[in-house]
């Protein structure tokens, strides 16, 4: 795909709504390992969001590549498949149990800068200006602040560090399938989550056997939560960045991570009753003030201000 980025009011929305389901996930990650083990809980994630997935593909008339599709194409997309569902899902859950949701969250708009340098050297229209810089600098900056504040308190200390980078390890692989995403031949979005969320699957499921040995039988509160996971932001969330980096490009959808601490640290307030610290205001200002400034063009244009 090679059309330059289209960003208008509906992107925005979208990248709103997935800066909300996605802050909000890793609380209830926390909640869903009282009751299961990482590599199911994961597996059990992406079959349920690939089960629903497949089936609405298959309603829409199951269409994927909108041309001819060749080997390598095909290779890809097993790369994404792996890259943005199997592995930085079982990562995230096996990282969950050494470190809170908040770190894990903040640790999320890093997929932002590591996005950046990719997109500027393989995708057309994402150059890195001097503005867009700045905005992600300014940006990082409040992120920075997050973590100092608050983020990195933990538990589990002899492996935290594993856990870390275990979390950091599933940034890396959503920013590489980001760009592959956007490289791919034309396509059916919603095709294409399915798809990857079905290969994903096939990927998980035996992994999670050899990891963890046969599924565990979780109680029924537990069952509700991994369905609501596969659901939520999985199923629905999946398809909704995958729509989002096929039309408005990989570095305005990473503006989503953006969000993602803040909304992991007023949930935990609202819902668990964590401490909400007068630097997370700080914070909130300078990650919206970065993504501001790298996006004031897309701004303009929203705005009827012109290019």
């Amino acid at each position: 795909m090679t059309q330059l980025p289209e960003i208008t009011a509906r992107s925005w929305i979208m990248v709103a709504l997935l800066g909300l389901t996605w802050g909000g996930t890793f609380l209830v990650i926390e909640l869903a390992l009282e009751g299961i083990t990482p590599f199911w809980l994961a597996a059990g994630r992406v079959t349920f969001g690939a089960l629903l997935s497949g089936l609405v593909w298959r309603l829409r008339g199951g269409r994927l590549f909108l041309g001819p599709a060749d080997s390598a194409a095909w290779a890809s997309l097993s790369t994404i498949a792996v890259l943005s569902s199997a592995v930085p899902f079982s990562l995230i859950s096996w990282g969950q149990q050494f470190v809170t949701s908040g770190f894990t969250g903040v640790a999320m708009a890093s997929i932002a800068l590591m996005i950046l340098p990719l997109a500027h050297l393989f995708i057309p229209g994402e150059r890195m200006s001097l503005r867009r810089l700045l905005g992600f600098l300014i940006g990082f900056a409040g992120v920075t602040l997050l973590i100092g504040a608050q983020a990195f308190g933990s538990t589990g200390a002899a492996l935290e560090m594993q856990g870390r980078v275990a979390i950091l390890g599933a940034t890396g692989c959503y920013a590489v399938s980001s760009i592959l995403m956007r490289r791919l031949p034309p396509v059916d979005p919603v095709g294409l989550s399915s798809v990857l969320l079905l290969i994903g699957a096939l990927a998980i499921l035996p992994a999670a056997w050899i990891a963890e040995g046969p599924p565990p039988l979780p109680d029924t509160r537990t069952i509700w939560i991994v369905a609501f996971l596969g659901l939520v932001p999985t199923a629905a969330a999946n398809l909704l960045r995958v729509t989002l980096v096929r039309s408005a490009g990989p570095v305005f959808m990473s503006l989503t991570n953006y969000q993602v601490p803040v909304w992991a640290v007023l949930l935990g307030w609202v819902f668990l009753g964590e401490p909400l610290p007068p630097s997370l205001i700080w914070s909130l200002l300078l990650i919206l003030g970065g993504v501001a400034l790298s996006q004031f063009g897309a701004l303009r244009r929203l705005f009827g201000a012109g290019a």
